[in-house]
């Protein structure tokens, strides 16, 4: 038996990691395990739960989405991660995971007009993005308290591919399956 892969997307909040991949686990025929689902799934667990601040509900749900990524690779499945974490998270939680899977990277990329532009759409059509904290994401970035620029991506030494989601996918989504497989794009 092969390792199974995982593919990590990554990317700073408003660059279509998620739309991303979901689309990918769906062409690949496994599953995605998203970080933001799993804090939404708590969420509706945690009675009087309010995001911000020193949110509770950080460290268990990174604990969680860890956990079930290693538990599912130890399993032998391939499977599509997505979160927004920054290198000083992710890079300490894939490192344990290498011997376990195939690691590529997808790093999404968008115009920091474009990601600004997507977060306030899902402030205004989703309630379910509060648990998230994208209204007090909007007022740091208005307020030049924070910057779309300043991500630093995970910094391991594994294949990754650069996707721009500002309009479609470029490369292709059919490129991207192809480079996770394991075949350039």
């Amino acid at each position: 038996m092969t390792s199974p892969t995982l593919a990590v997307v990554s990317g700073p909040p408003g660059t279509g990691k998620t739309t991303l991949a979901h689309q990918l686990a769906r062409r690949l025929g496994c599953p995605a395990i998203i970080r933001d689902e799993i804090k939404q799934g708590m969420v509706q667990a945690t009675p009087g739960y309010q995001a911000g601040g020193d949110d509770p509900l950080n460290y268990p749900t990174l604990e969680a989405f860890f956990e079930v990524t290693r538990v599912m690779l130890s399993a032998g499945v391939t499977i599509v991660v997505e979160a927004a974490f920054q290198d000083r998270l992710w890079r300490p939680n894939l490192e344990p995971l290498a011997p376990l899977a195939d690691i590529r990277v997808v790093r999404c990329s968008t115009p920091a007009d474009v990601a600004h532009d997507r977060i306030a759409d899902r402030v205004q059509q989703s309630n379910h993005r509060a648990a998230h904290g994208d209204h007090d994401l909007l007022e740091a970035l208005a307020s030049g308290e924070r910057s779309l620029d300043s991500f630093t991506p995970i910094s391991l030494d594994v294949p990754t591919l650069e996707v721009d989601t500002s309009d479609g996918y470029k490369p292709a989504i059919e490129d991207v399956v192809s480079f996770v497989q394991g075949s350039a794009p």
